[in-house]
């Protein structure tokens, strides 16, 4: 029974983690301008996602645009937008192979040495998509951190982190939670019963008369 409830609650942190990802992933407001230096402009704040930038205005407006090619994006970029979409599909197949084999599910038949292996690899199938999305996050994290203190960045040009990233990284880690979870289903054998072993030697039948 504690068995059962750890999978349910694994496959449950599993699943607000890849919706972390995916709003994650979505969001604009994976860098956003700041305001460092004298002279401070408070009336535009610029957000820099994975897939386009925007320009909040103090007034309420937005102005989003999409990237144009993504052979002018940097190579920090290209690798976290892939890293994360890979990091996705993997959580999603996971959170598939594990649902299969959960204890309060029909799927895999009756045996639940069975079922258990299949949790326990789809547990592990989300720990792999899971830390995909945690190297993404720090790779981005890590080149605004480099750019941010470069002598030869322009002031108005720097960014800090934005909230999209921090989503990216608590999706992460709520993924990896649910996939130990759920890969901590290990199978146990059953054990046949063992009898001792009988040291009296074998008797000689004689007929006697």
């Amino acid at each position: 029974m504690a068995n059962k409830g750890l999978q349910i609650l694994g496959f449950a942190l599993a699943l607000l983690g890849v919706i972390g990802l995916i709003i994650g992933t979505i969001l604009p407001q994976w860098k956003m301008s700041a305001f460092v230096g004298s002279n401070i402009i408070t009336a535009v704040s610029m957000y820099e996602g994975l897939w386009m930038s925007c320009a909040f205005q103090s007034t309420g407006q937005i102005q989003c645009k999409v990237y144009d090619s993504m052979l002018q994006l940097n190579s920090a970029l290209q690798a976290t937008r892939a890293l994360m979409v890979v990091s996705i599909i993997v959580v999603v197949a996971g959170m598939g192979a594990a649902g299969m084999g959960m204890k309060c599910t029909n799927c895999g038949g009756d045996d639940q040495v069975k079922k258990a292996k299949i949790a326990m690899t789809g547990g592990i199938i989300i720990l792999i998509g899971a830390l995909c999305a945690i190297v993404a996050c720090s790779w981005y994290a890590n080149d605004i951190v480099r750019a941010f203190y470069d002598p030869f960045t322009p002031v108005n040009t720097r960014y800090e982190f934005g909230s999209a990233i921090f989503i990216g990284w608590a999706g992460s880690f709520l993924a990896i939670i649910g996939g130990a979870m759920l890969a901590a289903s290990c199978p146990r054998e059953k054990r046949s019963p063992s009898y001792p072993m009988s040291s009296r030697p074998p008797s000689n039948k004689q007929d006697y008369v």
